[in-house]
């Protein structure tokens, strides 16, 4: 923890609104992107429980221009919101991110690592209901996020929803309607609501990782932005022309594969070949289980042998987001071939 821990401490957190359900309203032709975003989320926490209300930190809000539902967010958004934090939180004890649900754990993992180092809390929420909805759960989570924002022994980038607290990069969108609508498949919990107290677990977090400054990496996603990494999950009859559609594009720089069980794959000459191709071209193709829980052991099983063959690299149990999210940030930086796939395979901010 940094010398100035105290100072930092006594400083606002920072609210950033970038759109997404916790701040729609009912329009022409349904919920869109609201506005007046400060007055809104002071009324939504001043109906909280008296003593849920007076414990909560002090904090300033920006909003972006032009707020979007995170279907529409690409790198782009990403870059964007990461140079915003990296430009602000210097005067601020924590940032809270309200965000969109539908790609919450993209933005999470691709802010995770561009903030590498980060010595205080990032802590995305949003809700899956607006603020003003009958039963809300919007200001229970902006209430939860702030809590674990304005403690400096938490110093990653983390998502608090329904009274619980993920890793950003370990977390994904499991459920589309329910309150509880984000799990961490292979990593606990940082963190929970527990009674009406925000509490960290000891052990789980960075903290004791980080060293000195923060080492922020903020490369220009845009090249990448329109689809230079895809994302091919495989399917039963799948053939190598299909995926060559994707793979024989000069416009792609990398791809996450989504396998069967362990790390399998056809055992088609052809398939493997496509594959081969595309790594022998400089493309970072890389390979995660479709299953959810667990990793892959890349050639661990014969029908494995040919990812090994090809060059692909294993994702093991990262989830699709931080999978994708680490290519697109490696592909984006001036490294040699061999270096970008080393640090695919290290853990950068506790990803694997």
């Amino acid at each position: 923890m940094n010398q100035d821990t105290p100072l930092v401490a006594s400083r606002p957190l920072l609210v950033i609104y970038t759109g997404g359900t916790l701040g729609m309203v009912q329009g022409a032709e349904g919920l869109v992107p609201g506005g007046d975003i400060e007055a809104r989320l002071a009324r939504a926490l001043a109906a909280l429980p008296p003593e849920s209300h007076a414990a909560l930190p002090e904090y300033e809000v920006l909003s972006l221009s032009s707020p979007i539902d995170s279907s529409a967010a690409t790198p782009r958004e990403w870059q964007r919101l990461a140079g915003e934090i990296a430009g602000r939180f210097r005067d601020h004890a924590g940032i809270v991110v309200l965000h969109g649900t539908d790609t919450l754990a993209w933005t999470a993992s691709s802010l995770a690592y561009q903030l590498q180092g980060l010595d205080r809390p990032v802590v995305l929420t949003g809700a899956m209901q607006p603020l003003e909805a009958p039963g809300s759960d919007a200001a229970d989570n902006l209430a939860l996020a702030l809590s674990f924002a304005a403690n400096p022994a938490l110093q990653e980038v983390a998502i608090a929803f329904g009274g619980r607290l993920l890793r950003g990069l370990r977390a994904r969108k499991w459920q589309t309607r329910g309150a509880d609508a984000f799990a961490s498949p292979n990593y606990p919990l940082l963190g929970e609501r527990v009674g009406s107290d925000a509490v960290l677990y000891p052990g789980r977090g960075l903290a004791h990782r980080q060293r000195g400054a923060p080492r922020f990496e903020l490369p220009d996603y845009a090249p990448l932005a329109d689809g230079g990494v895809a994302r091919i999950v495989l399917w039963p009859g799948i053939g190598a022309r299909q995926v060559a559609a994707w793979l024989d594009d000069p416009r792609l720089k990398g791809a996450l594969l989504e396998v069967w069980g362990g790390g399998n794959v056809p055992a088609e000459r052809e398939l493997i070949g496509v594959l081969a191709r595309a790594s022998g071209e400089g493309k970072l193709l890389a390979a995660l289980s479709q299953c959810p829980h667990g990793g892959i052991e890349i050639g661990h099983y014969a029908a494995g042998q040919g990812l090994a063959a090809a060059d692909v690299l294993s994702a093991d149990a990262m989830t699709p987001e931080a999978a994708l999210t680490k290519l697109v940030h490696l592909l984006a930086q001036p490294l040699p071939e061999e270096e970008r796939r080393r640090r695919f395979l290290t853990p950068l901010a506790g990803e694997r």
